[in-house]
């Protein structure tokens, strides 16, 4: 009798393992990714790839996920619409390309004069960051997990010298999001472009300015081939969080590990797009060094000028609703108590070193 309980009982694990693993293997998706970059652009394509492959590593195949870049389905400022949709399970862009569906997306991407990345990352993680950005997108059917920074940026590619900030009136230049707000403000007129449509423009004179990237990605598109002037520091753009969006009736429909894993994967590029981009940043701008550009610094006047501007517009659009006014107020309050810490660490530190 005991015997016979035992071999019941071996029989029915047996078969309950063999029915585990048919079910592990029948519990597969194949998710597609569309992006707002050009096909294996460097740091910001190769960066969706990276994403890719990790998730479809770490899940070992249970989730195998395909990216198609800017216009293989849909353009790149489509993206967010096509997720949210639906139409792919995963996007790949930056969240300011959104500010038409709320104001308060930008502060998910760069706010002028705002935080570093790595005081960005402490936002996002470890204070009210992502759960007030998924807080937002949840009305559009999204999950937004952090999937990439660039690192401070540079502030721009002219064909005219900015002395004053008179230099930036009836200026036309490429420049998304809230920078291209503060701009306007100044008399400029911003325009929004794909990355893929920027040289072009600025060869053809439809623009006389653009901001891009940084030496890394600039160099990838030319741009020291039809501008004279290279400008610092990115003060639009000083620590931009580039987001992996995910359509949420697909991340809901995850088992727990599998949302664990898309997590981790996010994280892990997250980090991983900062550190290249620190790497390569440096020998791309040696590079550009040894071309006829001039590197030159905005005048301290103008960035005291774009600051207040700025400011002015943050508060502003604080007002438009509850959930900017919410945002705002913990981005704001975050940048102003993270301050002190960063005076007297990473600030003293490079005034020293």
């Amino acid at each position: 009798m005991k015997r016979r309980n035992f071999l019941n009982t071996l029989l029915g694990l047996i078969a309950g393992t063999v029915v585990s693993k048919k079910s592990y293997a029948l519990d597969r998706r194949q998710w597609k990714m569309v992006t707002s970059w050009p096909k294996n652009f460097p740091g910001l394509g190769v960066g969706a790839e990276n994403l890719a492959n990790l998730i479809t590593k770490l899940s070992n195949n249970r989730i195998t996920v395909r990216v198609f870049g800017a216009n293989e389905i849909v353009p790149p400022l489509e993206v967010f619409d096509f997720v949210s949709q639906g139409g792919a399970e995963l996007g790949h862009s930056g969240a300011y390309y959104w500010k038409g569906k709320s104001p308060a997306c930008q502060f998910f991407s760069s706010v002028p004069f705002g935080l570093t990345p790595q005081e960005m990352n402490a936002w996002l993680y470890y204070d009210d960051g992502i759960r007030l950005w998924e807080k937002l997108y949840s009305r559009f059917n999204l999950i937004p997990r952090p999937a990439g920074n660039t690192g401070v940026q540079m502030g721009g590619w002219f064909n005219k010298e900015i002395n004053s900030i008179n230099d930036l009136r009836g200026l036309k230049m490429r420049i998304p999001g809230l920078g291209g707000e503060v701009l306007a403000k100044a008399g400029g007129i911003p325009v929004t472009l794909p990355g893929a449509e920027i040289f072009t423009a600025l060869q053809t004179g439809a623009i006389d300015a653009t901001e891009w990237v940084g030496p890394y990605n600039d160099r990838a598109f030319g741009l020291y081939k039809v501008a004279k002037y290279y400008y610092y520091p990115g003060w639009h753009e000083p620590g931009p969080s580039i987001e992996c969006i995910i359509n949420k009736d697909a991340y809901q429909s995850l088992p727990e590990d599998l949302k664990v894993i898309v997590d981790t994967a996010c994280k892990a590029v997250n980090i991983d797009m900062l550190a290249d981009y620190t790497a390569k940043n440096n020998i791309a701008l040696n590079f550009l060094k040894s071309t006829n550009i001039e590197i030159k610094k905005f005048p301290d006047d103008v960035l005291k000028t774009l600051r207040e501007i700025s400011d002015s517009i943050l508060s502003d659009i604080s007002s438009h609703d509850e959930i900017t006014k919410e945002i705002y107020l913990s981005f704001t309050e975050f940048r102003d108590n993270i301050n002190s810490w960063t005076e007297i660490s990473n600030k003293s530190y490079l005034n020293i070193r």
